[in-house]
């Protein structure tokens, strides 16, 4: 991952493959930001007039790259949007800030050193241009020839990035650095994992490695195997990676602080592979659903990542780990299930599996009372209709949570959407044969998934459930600090939550 350190120095003087500055959007062309105002003054203060000659207009993501003036040891400037400019005194959006230190650090794939001289008002921004670069620079290459280390073009990721404007010996400025890395190490780590391809990510691989990062970061970590979860009663699980040569697992991660008085579950959805069973997907629908564990990926970065901040509350990851797949072992349409819970689920559709194993982890999470239960899933496609590839939808069983849980998201740039739980909708999920159904209307699919979950929340216990499918895997191109594929989406937001907890902020 890309090295960063904190800098006073000028941007002239600094020996560097670039310096990146950046350039706002104004009704007269593009303005030059603060923390540019030595690169403008080697240009004679006219940067933004050559800007503007080459059709750079400052609008978000967009990339300039033009030959540093004389006397600058960096022979590159680029010059990165960051959209509108504020109004009056007001500063730059930190989301804005990460989107173009990502952009930027796309842009120099290849290059060994950058410097970074973006707007710098506070620490906030300090972590967000970190988070952008090192989000940016992103890069999974394991399996090409070109591997170790290489990405884009067969160029390695930018190595050391430069943050200008940031004091070194800044508490504040160090801390928010020091955050940064922690967590997007992980979020990085959770992009690995959805990025891997499913005959390498089986569930027992993928409880391998959460079981080793557990115990390198001093994690209590429990792995029930398939004879575990048969001798617990978790049909949910069992059911749904009963089809597939690869055993299902349920793993639970249990971070602690001694000075802990709140309790978070986190509960992720790791379908590692989803052909949809018997109920099979069609062609075109089922080329990447390697990223169906995403859930499980973001659930796990994030219990890692409190542990590495040290964040007083305790936090429980619960991974519900499946292959679901077709076979003569396989659930079938019609078949009923008794769930960890006790209560029987009649199976009409076995490609709405997420919500068998997430019944199971729900309710063993349930077990140990925490203060509140977050699950995290690539769920439906009906989400994904509804809120389209870059939200996620946000159902709780109490609105005060759900708005906690929707500010947390959007503060940490992580857009997010609060959705209801029409409680019409869960007279179509009524059996003749079970206590309840897997399926139920059509319309409102996503809703109707979100009432589902909620039957297998202990009585009493604040929850929220986050459907991740649209934003979980971006098959288009780039964008911001975004990658194609696997994004992590959803690790920021828990971590949020979980700061907010040990801060007396929950509620």
């Amino acid at each position: 991952m890309t090295a960063l350190t904190l800098s006073t120095a000028a941007a002239p003087g600094l020996r560097a493959d670039a310096i990146v500055i950046g350039v706002a959007k104004a009704a007269k062309g593009p303005v030059v930001a603060p923390g540019a105002e030595a690169v403008d003054k080697a240009y004679d203060g006219r940067l933004a007039a050559v800007l503007d000659t080459l059709g750079a207009s400052g609008a978000e993501g967009e990339v300039t790259k033009v030959p540093a003036p004389a006397g600058f040891k960096a022979p590159l400037v680029v010059a990165v949007g960051l959209g509108g400019e504020p109004e009056g005194d007001a500063s730059f959006d930190p989301e804005a800030l990460r989107k173009a230190a990502g952009a930027a650090a796309r842009a120099l794939t290849g290059a060994k050193k950058a410097a970074f001289a973006l707007p710098v008002t506070d620490a906030g921004d300090v972590g967000a241009i970190a988070e952008g670069v090192l989000l940016g620079a992103y890069s999974f290459d394991t399996y090409k020839d070109n591997g170790g280390g290489k990405g884009k073009n067969g160029k390695a990721p930018l190595a050391d990035a430069v943050l200008l404007g940031a004091k070194s010996r800044d508490a504040a400025h160090k801390g928010a650095l020091a955050r940064a890395v922690a967590v997007c190490e992980e979020l990085n780590r959770a992009r690995d994992l959805i990025n891997m391809p499913p005959n390498d990510l089986t569930p027992e691989a993928f409880a391998a490695i959460a079981s080793s990062a557990g115990k390198q970061h001093g994690l209590k970590v429990q792995v029930l195997d398939e004879k575990a979860l048969v001798k617990g009663g978790y049909g949910g699980i069992l059911g749904v990676g009963g089809g597939s040569a690869a055993t299902p697992r349920l793993v639970k991660l249990s971070y602690t602080h001694s000075k802990a008085d709140k309790h978070l579950a986190f509960v992720g959805k790791g379908i590692t592979y989803d052909s949809g069973g018997i109920s099979l997907k069609p062609a075109g629908h089922n080329e990447t659903m390697k990223c169906d564990m995403s859930g499980a990926a973001a659930v796990f970065a994030a219990v890692v990542a409190a542990a590495r901040l040290g964040l007083e509350v305790n936090v429980t990851g619960w991974l519900a780990l499946a292959e679901n797949m077709p076979s003569g072992t396989a659930v079938r349409p019609g078949d009923v299930l008794r769930m960890y819970s006790g209560k029987t689920v009649e199976v009409l559709n076995t490609d709405a599996e997420g919500r068998l194993v997430l019944a199971d982890a729900l309710w063993a999470a349930s077990q140990e009372a925490p203060d509140a239960i977050v699950d995290v899933a690539t769920l439906t496609g009906a989400m994904m209709l509804a809120l389209g590839s870059r939200t996620f939808g946000i159902m709780a069983n109490d609105d005060a949570f759900r708005t906690t849980v929707h500010e947390a998201a959007e503060e940490v740039g992580e857009p997010a959407w609060p959705m209801p739980l029409p409680e019409h909708l869960r007279k179509g999920m009524e059996s003749p044969t079970a206590d309840i159904a897997n399926m139920g209307e059509r319309m409102g699919g996503g809703l109707v998934a979100g009432l589902f979950l909620r039957e297998f929340v202990g009585e009493g216990i604040t929850w929220a459930h986050l459907d991740i499918a649209g934003p979980a895997f971006n098959e288009g191109g780039p964008f911001g600090y975004t990658p194609k594929g696997g994004t992590g989406t959803a690790v920021r937001t828990l971590v949020r939550l979980a700061e907010l907890t040990a801060a007396g902020d929950l509620g």
